[in-house]
């Protein structure tokens, strides 16, 4: 409110009830909470129907033990996560690793190693699939 006006309401030439136009309070207070703020909206619709279908796969990189909490709450929620422990020092890797086997072990999911040092730890009503080629002997480019 400017001085002008501040001193039009104090002579009663204007009403000071107009203040409130000046202030949201949804503004001030932010997104609700659960909400993503995204710059494209395609994203959010994206990640929307992912929620729907339970198709989201979680990539997580801790940096200590104590990003272990995380894991396990996404893990919980049926989501797949790949723990990329590469950036860890030894000690600390091994203690998220022996963590991620209880939690496969408590919630019958299971856990792979994708690569040295990275994981994959999905819940029991997935399965994983192997992309290599089966090792057949015989097949159709052999002809002999």
């Amino acid at each position: 409110m400017g001085s002008v006006r501040k001193a039009s309401a104090w002579l009663g030439l204007v009403d000071d009830s107009d203040d409130e136009r000046y202030y949201d309070d949804d503004y001030a207070e932010g997104p609700e909470p659960g909400d993503s703020w995204v710059t494209d909206p395609r994203v959010r619709v994206a990640d929307q129907a992912a929620q729907d279908q339970g198709t989201r796969i979680a990539t997580v990189t801790p940096d200590g033990f104590r990003d272990a909490r995380g894991i396990g709450e996404m893990f919980r929620e049926g989501i797949p996560v790949i723990v990329n422990l590469t950036t860890m020092e030894p000690a600390d890797a091994k203690r998220v690793v022996d963590f991620a086997a209880g939690l496969t072990f408590g919630l019958r999911g299971s856990i792979e190693r994708v690569a040295n040092r990275v994981f994959l730890l999905t819940p029991a009503d997935y399965q994983i699939v192997s992309g290599e080629p089966s090792r057949r002997v015989g097949g159709f480019f052999n002809q002999s």
